[in-house]
């Protein structure tokens, strides 16, 4: 074969080609924008097909369910839990149940270099890195591989991540009995960042503040939790002092000016109420107006139930949880990426024909200007 895809809005990077390959003739490289596609070695390529015939944005139906989901409002009955989660909480309550039955969570965390990777929690401590939202691409790695080996040995996984990451997944693991004890999360996804302006970013504000980054936070809760709120807050601390700086360049890039997306995004097939995970969550814009008693400083969370396993899953939280069901059409007004997928703008080949010429900090002063 000579490629998995035919153009890059054909590829999301979920790496269910690269995990799937008998031969391991794909690997995963770097374009000029930083998103990672996969090349097929064709000395090592045997024709079988087996990683286009797995690809969730070519398979039909994209592995999601073809059932209504229930819409659910919610939020985790301790403070602290509140506190450090990007929403209501939903994320620790559904991985507590997991690693209190034994299992491993699967999500993504940064590195010591804050390069974000999907990693592997065995433990509450590993989990809690998992609970920030990091608005940019992970690299699966061999995730899958690594999924599959825990329910090889009987342990219950709970996998988190985009739409297409879970897609991929379930696509990955077809139709084995393993996935019984696999339970599949999915974030409702704005879009997914370069991550190339990302390492560029890094790089510039260690320059500007004169010392290697020593942490990061996205979406932070030193102010109130809320839409408005929610792009406001970039934390960060270097070596050079104990301060903690804030930063909204990036955020500036990504929601702003949107020109730093992967290019499949725009024509995302995971941008409806049809999900390919047992279990969905993110924030529930607008829960203010709908239902003023839920509406908390602290977060709120849209759930959606999107089979029996899910169902099952939730009803383990109930101890943790505060819920109830609210109608799917709030949720459909206020949560865009649940109707349509983002549409990018003209000046994004501009951006990055300036990126290649003039590099990242010309792109950053004339966004400051």
């Amino acid at each position: 074969m000579e490629n998995v895809y035919l153009r890059k809005e054909d590829c999301c990077n979920c790496s269910a080609c690269y995990n799937t390959c008998p031969t391991q003739a794909i690997s995963m490289k770097s374009d000029e924008e930083g998103f990672l596609y996969p090349v097929i070695d064709k000395e090592l390529c045997i024709d079988c097909h087996s990683c286009v015939n797995i690809c969730p944005l070519i398979y039909d139906g994209n592995y999601k369910e073809k059932t209504v989901p229930n819409f659910l409002v919610a939020k985790h009955k301790r403070e602290e839990v509140l506190m450090n989660s990007t929403s209501g909480g939903v994320f620790t309550a559904i991985s507590d149940v997991i690693l209190k039955e034994g299992g491993v969570v699967y999500g993504a965390d940064f590195d010591d270099e804050f390069h974000v990777l999907h990693k592997r929690a065995e433990n509450y401590e590993q989990r809690n890195r998992m609970r920030i939202s990091k608005y940019v691409q992970s690299n699966m790695g061999n995730t899958f591989e690594q999924v599959k080996k825990d329910l090889m040995n009987k342990r219950k996984v709970l996998f988190t991540g985009t739409p297409c990451q879970n897609a991929g997944l379930r696509g990955y693991m077809g139709d084995s009995s393993l996935v019984e004890n696999l339970y599949l999360c999915d974030v409702i996804c704005h879009s997914i960042p370069s991550p190339l302006v990302w390492e560029d970013y890094k790089r510039l504000l260690e320059k500007e503040y004169k010392g290697k980054l020593t942490s990061i936070q996205f979406r932070s809760k030193t102010i109130d939790w809320s839409r408005e709120n929610s792009n406001k807050t970039f934390l960060f601390t270097t070596s050079h002092s104990e301060k903690i700086h804030t930063d909204e360049r990036f955020y500036q890039l990504f929601f702003g000016n949107k020109t730093i997306m992967r290019p499949s995004c725009e024509q995302c097939p995971f941008t409806d109420i049809h999900r390919a995970s047992d279990i969905t969550i993110a924030d529930y814009w607008g829960i203010e107006k709908y239902a003023p008693e839920w509406n908390d400083k602290k977060g709120v969370s849209l759930i959606l139930i999107n089979n029996e396993k899910g169902s099952n899953l939730l009803k383990k939280c109930s101890e943790e949880l505060k819920y109830e069901t609210r109608p799917m059409e709030e949720s459909l007004a206020e949560q865009q990426r649940l109707s349509e997928s983002i549409k990018f703008p003209k000046k994004r080949e501009k951006f990055w024909h300036d990126y290649r010429k003039y590099g990242f900090e010309y792109i950053i002063e004339k966004l400051t200007k």
